[in-house]
């Protein structure tokens, strides 16, 4: 039997939902959004400047992540870095893509009061797909698709494959976009919380590009939820939530986009998703504040380069066990220096061994113990 998809539904694009399933929900998210604001504001520019950098890092990767792209996780720091004004610590230069999709992110936040247009879209569009193509083929860039139809999302091997959803024509591409960025730029009468999760779902059903559909709803919601919280820096990551959750994240957005108007699944799972966010974000912040103590109170330790990039790292959320090996990797030297900078550090008080010995054998910021 062919399913009816929500873009199909006589009363679409409005959109129903139980408020008595939300209200409670919404309330505590903006109790945290508060709590976030008011933690926010007692640090100073600096710290502010480098908790918004580590959050909207993980934002611009995990974005991309969802999709299957893995980026730079340094090109993406340092090209933040640089628009931040903070110092990039020895960071590599960031390469014209990351720096687009920088760009990206910080003209949906830090103009996040500025009208959603057209070639608003476009423009960041083009961002996404500086050599017009997708992977090895040409798509349609800075322009809503035309042609091939149905668009559809669909997995599975080639003749196996599993139609996950099917978005409307292209013919009724632009007429779907004018109603909804008509939306986004004057509706007042809902809650900008819920307002941004509308909107996630809404471009999501219209699907109007080629490709690139999934990472500029993404941006989308980061600039509503800019508008919801008053804070043109981020300081938590959906993205990043996202993709903690991405296996559900393409459930919940499959059973919605598939019958009714009715959207409270999707709305429920975006406010559980967002609270995680925040919460996660509490801990960074933390982090963020031991961090600028530490370089505080270690201002007079010497330290080379590779000793100040790797002590970053460890601070920035280093993934896995640090060993030697890893250390020549990251700092391209070999392992005796390596051995050499970790031992310095651990007769200085920075770094500690672990207990575990011979090729188990890692180490960790004694601060962190």
């Amino acid at each position: 039997m062919r399913a009816i998809y929500i873009w199909q539904q006589a009363s679409w694009p409005k959109f129903t939902w139980d408020n008595s399933r939300l209200i409670t929900l919404l309330s505590e998210v903006r109790n945290l959004e508060g709590r976030v604001y008011g933690l926010m504001s007692g640090l100073g520019l600096e710290l502010q400047n480098r908790t918004s950098l580590d959050v909207m890092t993980q934002d611009v990767l995990r974005s991309c992540e969802i999709e299957g792209e893995l980026l730079n996780p340094d090109r993406v720091r340092s090209s933040i870095a640089r628009h931040l004004g903070i110092e990039v610590e020895g960071l590599p230069e960031p390469d014209h893509y990351t720096e687009g999709l920088v760009q990206v992110m910080l003209d949906a936040v830090r103009n996040k009061d500025v009208p959603l247009t057209h070639d608003r879209l476009f423009n960041w569009h083009a961002a996404l797909f500086p050599t017009g193509r997708s992977g090895i083929y040409p798509i349609t860039v800075a322009s809503y698709r035309v042609g091939k139809e149905p668009m559809q999302v669909v997995s599975g091997a080639m003749g196996k494959e599993r139609v996950h959803y099917e978005a409307p024509s292209s013919e009724l591409v632009q007429d779907m976009m004018n109603e909804l960025l008509q939306w986004i730029n004057n509706c007042n009468d809902v809650d900008p919380v819920i307002k941004a999760a509308i909107a996630h779902l809404w471009f999501v059903a219209i699907h109007p590009f080629d490709d690139g559909n999934g990472r500029l709803t993404r941006t989308i919601t980061d600039m509503l939820l800019a508008r919801a919280d008053g804070m043109s820096h981020r300081y938590y990551s959906m993205s990043a939530e996202i993709m903690r959750e991405r296996k559900a994240y393409y459930e919940v957005l499959e059973k919605t986009t598939t019958g009714g108007v009715d959207i409270t699944l999707w709305l429920e799972w975006f406010l559980l998703t967002l609270r995680s966010a925040i919460l996660r974000s509490e801990t960074m912040i933390k982090r963020v504040v031991k961090k600028s103590m530490f370089w505080q109170e270690n201002r007079d330790v010497a330290m080379n380069e590779r000793q100040v990039k790797v002590v970053n790292k460890l601070w920035d959320g280093f993934e896995g066990k640090l060993t030697t090996s890893k250390w020549a990797k990251i700092t391209k030297t070999s392992q005796a220096t390596a051995l050499r900078d970790i031992n310095d550090l651990i007769e200085k008080g920075i770094l500690i061994a672990s207990d575990e010995g011979g090729r188990s054998m890692h180490y960790l910021l004694k601060e962190e113990c």
